[in-house]
């Protein structure tokens, strides 16, 4: 092998090497591109389950609200009638009063 032969040899080798990073470089640049639409993806996928899971829930929370309150209402009424019902006898009333606050 002579001189320019070794020359060749080297510029081939080195072609080759570029070629070899230049494949490389494309490859990070392709895997890079998948890698952020598929994030893109999933962040999309996340938030559309995370907003149907909360629109749930708040539907959910709404309707507990709703039996809660009717609830509190319906015990409110009852204890109310309750009171309607019972006799008041305020010279008892009175009397145990005086005696509590000392007065007789």
């Amino acid at each position: 092998m002579g001189p320019d032969d070794d020359k060749n040899v080297l510029q081939h080798l080195l072609h080759l090497e570029a070629e070899a990073s230049a494949l490389v470089d494309g490859a990070q640049t392709e895997a890079d591109r998948r890698l952020s639409e598929a994030e893109t993806q999933c962040r999309l996928r996340y938030e559309e389950e995370y907003s149907a899971e909360v629109r749930r829930l708040e539907t959910e929370f709404g309707r507990e609200i709703a039996v809660v309150r009717e609830d509190y209402k319906n015990k409110l009424d009852a204890y109310r009638e309750e009171l309607r019902g019972q006799s008041v006898n305020t010279d008892a009333f009175n009397v145990l009063a005086d005696q509590f606050l000392g007065k007789k």
